[in-house]
């Protein structure tokens, strides 16, 4: 592991801390996370910063899933249904990921996000429990599996950011699920698709464990409040989160286009 100073250590901790909370309201903590890691170790290598990001990661969003499969209605076997299916589609992106240019890809989620972030505001019951239609058909839990989780799974091998929130809203539109329930059933996705990464990054020898454990506790416990948080406030608070985030992210893609 390269010489990282108390400072930078304790800053890490508190980003991991802040990601864990916010990738389990609504996903998208790796905005945070993986910024942080690239600032923090500048002479890291690419892979070693991502690969340490999924070790941290994977922590945060197994304890978010758990705490919100012990009080929310998600049903387990689907949602695993759904992450094989991402899994599966992220290696698929992975593999395309080197002949396709994220110049090209930047403005295309941007455009997608915003539309996205009209809609919610647009239709403030979305993804309420006043608008969850009950027990859905199988037509619909296939096009999950196939569509929400090899879809958005190929985009996250692809180019990645913000697919934790790309997943609450598929979730929620397509399963008629509330926004709670909905980024249950994405942490556990995520789970899925977290493994797959870093088993590939582990056995490339990329990721620095010792820096890992150590963020992982933060990230946990920021995880497992997050959960706690959005199962006591509601999904009224998840959809304020998830319009803060998406805002956010589009600032992100567009500061990295035109910067």
């Amino acid at each position: 592991m390269p010489d990282i100073s108390l400072t930078t250590i304790v800053l890490l901790c508190v980003a991991a801390l802040v990601a864990g909370w916010i990738d389990a309201v609504v996903g998208g903590g790796g905005l945070l996370l993986l910024p942080a890691l690239l600032l923090g170790l500048p002479h890291a290598s690419p892979g070693q910063v991502l690969g340490t990001n999924k070790a941290v990661a994977i922590v945060g969003t197994t304890g978010a899933a758990v705490a919100y499969v012990r009080r929310a209605p998600v049903q387990v076997k689907t949602a695993v249904r759904i992450g094989l299916a991402a899994l599966a589609g992220s290696m698929a992106g992975a593999f395309f990921a080197a002949g396709i240019s994220s110049d090209v890809l930047r403005p295309v989620i941007m455009v997608v996000l915003v539309g996205v972030a009209a809609f919610v505001m647009l239709r403030p019951s979305f993804g309420t429990q006043t608008e969850a239609k009950g027990p859905v058909g199988r037509a619909r839990v296939v096009t999950a599996i196939v569509l929400v989780g090899g879809g958005i799974g190929f985009y996250d091998g692809l180019f990645g950011p913000g697919t934790g929130t790309f997943l609450v809203l598929a979730l929620t539109a397509v399963l008629h699920l509330d926004m709670v329930t909905a980024s249950a059933t994405a942490k556990i996705v995520n789970v899925c698709t977290n493994a797959g990464a870093l088993a590939m990054f582990a056995y490339q020898g990329t990721v620095l464990w010792q820096l890992a454990a150590v963020m992982a506790v933060f990230n946990l416990a920021g995880g497992m409040i997050g959960a706690r948080m959005a199962l006591s406030k509601g999904a009224e608070f998840v959809r304020r989160v998830l319009l803060v985030v998406v805002f956010s992210l589009v600032a992100k893609l567009a500061f990295d286009q035109w910067s």
